[in-house]
């Protein structure tokens, strides 16, 4: 299922959302314009190597702290569909938990449930020398958050079917709860495989700390009057 839209009407401008957005997409434009050899060694510099941060020791000279590579991680991609699968759902979702909780407090939230995402991935993969990058796992905060406030909502949802495609209205907690259950299934199975690709338990961490703190950072009210 492929979101494109949903019927929450925002209140106020997404500054941060958009803020984000244009941050991510200026670093992806930023390391299309190195040479191949030096935007792969960009990954390995930027990205966050849960080995490192389990055992201290570095593996390339990273230009930022150590410990920072947490955070720098959130704004590299992998690829073009990386990048924008990622922007997509940060723009359909992000707007709505912005407006909710406030732009301040939504850019410590989304930083904090990118930490929370990084912090499931290490514990579960600690020798892993792989680089993990993008905003999934910070995004994944969001949809946590999107689903305890609007449960309800509906969201246009593109649906392939074989060789055709169907456009639906589909209730957030159908959309929502059949990507976190993808995440489970998937990180399920890659337990004790070291491999790259999706990093599962950033996602399934991200949301678990989203729908946790958006709990703290409304009070648990779910409207906005």
């Amino acid at each position: 299922m492929i979101p494109l839209r949903d019927n929450i009407p925002s209140y106020r401008t997404p500054v941060v959302t958009a803020g984000l957005i244009a941050a991510n997409i200026l670093v992806y434009v930023s390391q299309l314009m190195l040479p191949p050899q030096e935007a792969i060694q960009f990954i390995h510099l930027y990205g966050l190597i849960p080995l490192e941060i389990s055992g201290g020791d570095l593996l390339v000279p990273h230009p930022v702290p150590l410990y920072a590579t947490v955070f720098t991680s959130m704004f590299v991609h992998g690829g073009l569909f990386h990048l924008g699968g990622n922007m997509l759902y940060l723009w359909i979702f992000g707007d709505n938990v912005e407006d909710r909780i406030g732009r301040l407090k939504f850019l410590v939230f989304y930083l904090l449930s990118g930490l929370a995402a990084a912090a499931a991935q290490i514990w579960t993969d600690p020798a892993s020398k792989i680089p993990m990058v993008g905003a999934s796992g910070a995004i994944s905060g969001v949809l946590g958050a999107y689903l305890f406030l609007f449960p309800h909502a509906r969201v246009l949802t593109l649906i392939p079917l074989g060789f055709f495609y169907r456009l639906i209205e589909v209730p957030a907690l159908i959309v929502l709860g059949f990507w976190i259950l993808v995440q489970v299934l998937n990180g399920v199975g890659t337990l004790g495989v070291q491999v790259g690709g999706v990093a599962w338990f950033a996602h399934i961490g991200g949301f678990v700390a989203g729908l946790g703190m958006v709990v703290l950072f409304t009070g648990g009210r779910k409207r906005l009057h």
